[in-house]
């Protein structure tokens, strides 16, 4: 008999999910353990039991092998696998790439950049948990202008929603007749942070491209093409979340 291990870890392992999402899975019922329901905190043994997700039998042997890649996302894509309302989705983007994928984190449908992709649940956890705080960069143009004072607000965290956010790191990298382009350091995943922080003061974001997240840049990748990570990229980001490099989204 095998070592008991938690139910949604053994599905982050196997690629179905990320743990957070697993979790979600497990507490919609959507998840059996030998033909019964799985609840939250159930361990199973992964060499013996038959474990299904909304009917389909995981694989969940030590064999199985993880990949790790970044997409270029272009606008227009949503961050899903599948849309029910049928918009374009960034599973048609890499559905060249031989294993299922999922996105870690997202990008909302106007946004563009840095998107990674994995089977490997663990590892997704790692990048998005919140406790983690990976920098994640941004190449941000907006219009029409910004103040010193708007920027010290944006840094020192601003209040949305009844939240206040962390603070972060804003650098005027242009500044022209009209447009301003910000490169944003953010160390938390809200959703549309950038975009609501831009909403309340104003000012009008003409462009958002996502251009590394911790020490991993998206380079000269051509929008809409992927590659797998290399190696050290995953080490990089599994194991130094909260450094990042140079330039970024």
């Amino acid at each position: 008999m095998g070592e008991k291990i938690r139910l949604q870890k053994v599905l982050a392992q196997s690629g179905v999910a990320s743990r957070r999402k697993a979790e979600e899975l497990i507490i919609q019922g959507s998840v059996k353990v030998n033909g019964q329901t799985a609840n939250i905190g159930d361990k199973v043994d992964p060499e013996r039991d038959k474990i299904t997700v909304k009917g389909k039998r995981i694989s969940v042997t030590a064999k199985n092998k993880h990949y790790y890649i970044m997409l270029h996302k272009p606008r227009g894509y949503v961050t899903t696998m599948k849309d029910e309302k049928g918009r374009k989705c960034v599973a048609e983007l890499v559905k060249d790439f031989h294993t299922r994928v999922y996105p870690v984190g997202r990008l909302d449908r106007e946004s563009e950049g840095l998107l990674l992709l994995t089977n490997d649940g663990d590892f997704a956890n790692k990048v998005t948990h919140p406790a983690k705080h990976v920098a994640k960069v941004y190449r941000v143009t907006i219009r029409p202008d910004i103040t010193k004072e708007q920027l010290e607000q944006m840094r020192n965290g601003m209040e949305i929603d009844g939240y206040k956010t962390l603070p972060c790191d804003v650098h005027v990298l242009k500044r022209e007749e009209g447009r301003v382009v910000l490169e944003i350091v953010l160390r938390e995943g809200k959703n549309r942070q950038i975009r609501r922080m831009c909403e309340k003061l104003g000012i009008e974001v003409a462009r958002l491209k996502r251009t590394a997240i911790g020490q991993v840049k998206l380079g000269m990748l051509p929008q809409g093409k992927w590659r797998e990570l290399s190696a050290d990229e995953v080490h990089r980001l599994s194991a130094s979340p909260n450094t990042t490099v140079g330039n970024g989204d």
